[in-house]
């Protein structure tokens, strides 16, 4: 398989299958296909696999598209402004945000992961449950804004805003850290807790999560025309 991501702002990825290749993606993620592409929705996982992607806010479906000839294309979009990360997981299992999973190879699995943490679940911006990929191949998944890329060496900690974890191997350890001083919680604009990173591992940062866009323009969504 062959792929180019293209775009910057509101990016696709648009692959290059060979004869008898498939890739699956999350239900509604396709924007064009070659009519040699062969396309079936399944439950990928049985009752089991639809239950856990309907837990991690995704639809319970997935899309699997078959190449029936050499060169065949296909392309998956992004669903709102960010960028697309090409993920080799055969060697490194992700965690990601809910909702990073795009498409990806037949050999990789999306599962839950649990915050281990219950201060991490309540306050880390993510929630409990969030995705987790895993197994043998190429996956790509959406990065909410601008991504900054940081490897943390063994025990380094990085402190982030809520919210702006896209998505860290499976050997960092994220937590979360009350913002010390009254002033600093009550007037510093980042809230009452910050979310820590621990290494070792890569980590991939989103400058602008879809919660705070939705938060900048709803102000403007409710103004009604004079």
């Amino acid at each position: 398989m062959e792929y180019e991501i293209i775009g910057e702002t509101m990016p696709l990825v648009n692959l290059i299958l060979s004869r008898g290749e498939f890739v699956k993606s999350r239900a509604g993620a396709m924007k064009w296909m070659d009519n040699s592409i062969k396309m079936e929705t399944g439950m990928d996982g049985g009752v089991g696999g639809f239950l856990k992607r309907k837990v991690m806010k995704e639809s319970g479906m997935i899309n699997t598209y078959t190449a029936e000839k050499d060169g065949s294309r296909i392309a998956f979009g992004h669903t709102f402004p960010g960028h697309i990360i090409a993920l080799d997981v055969t060697n490194n299992s992700i965690i990601c945000q809910k909702r990073a999973y795009l498409c990806s190879t037949k050999d990789v699995e999306l599962e839950i992961a649990f915050q281990q943490s219950l201060g991490s679940g309540f306050f880390g911006g993510e929630g409990f449950v969030m995705q987790k990929l895993l197994g043998r191949g190429q996956a790509f998944v959406e990065i909410d804004g601008e991504v900054v890329e940081m490897d943390l060496d063994e025990n380094q900690i990085i402190k982030v805003e809520t919210g702006s974890v896209g998505m860290y191997e499976e050997s960092v350890e994220m937590n979360i850290e009350k913002v010390k001083g009254m002033k600093n919680m009550l007037f510093g604009g980042e809230g009452i807790f910050l979310t820590t990173l621990k290494g070792p591992g890569k980590v991939w940062l989103q400058t602008m999560p879809i919660q705070s866009m939705a938060s900048e323009v709803s102000p403007y969504l409710n103004i009604k025309s004079k």
